[in-house]
């Protein structure tokens, strides 16, 4: 017996069963994970641009309220990315996601573009806006007679 239990202390390795076990999980995870990730940052950058888009309503809202005079977000389509009046950055969303704006007619400026107007006391001309891929969407939804922002989950209609 203390024959082999030397033996036992000796041994250094792995079995072939141990490699082999290694190796299947090791496929399994290369195949099953990088589909995993690359839905989710899809759906990530999705919820990322409607959070950034409600970000810049807010902001155009508060700035109306505080500094007492009307401000703009304007939404540009075909470039994909908007600003607020008075504020010099324009922010960029992804050009992978489908923009769509609703507002009043009198705030389209041409098929591409188009404003949310805020006005001192808190209201706005309303509207919504939907950032869409390719299962998800989000509408951001401008209340007219507060202001009030909200985004919304809905599932893309085919």
């Amino acid at each position: 017996m203390s024959r082999m239990a030397t033996k036992r202390v000796g041994q250094h390795g792995f079995t072939l069963l141990e490699l082999l076990v290694v190796l299947v999980i090791a496929v399994l995870l290369v195949a099953v994970v990088p589909p995993l990730i690359s839905g989710m940052s899809g759906a990530t950058e999705l919820r990322s641009a409607a959070r950034q888009l409600a970000a810049g309503l807010r902001f155009a809202r508060n700035e109306a309220v505080t500094r007492q005079r009307e401000a703009i977000l304007t939404l540009d389509l075909s470039k994909h990315r908007f600003a607020v009046s008075g504020d010099p950055r324009e922010i960029a969303l992804p050009e992978s996601l489908s923009l769509h704006l609703y507002t009043a007619q009198s705030e389209l400026l041409d098929q591409a573009t188009g404003n949310i107007r805020f006005f001192p006391d808190g209201s706005s001309t309303g509207g919504a806006v939907t950032v869409s891929g390719p299962k998800l969407a989000y509408r951001i939804n401008v209340d007219w007679l507060t202001g009030a922002i909200a985004i919304v989950e809905q599932e893309v209609q085919p």
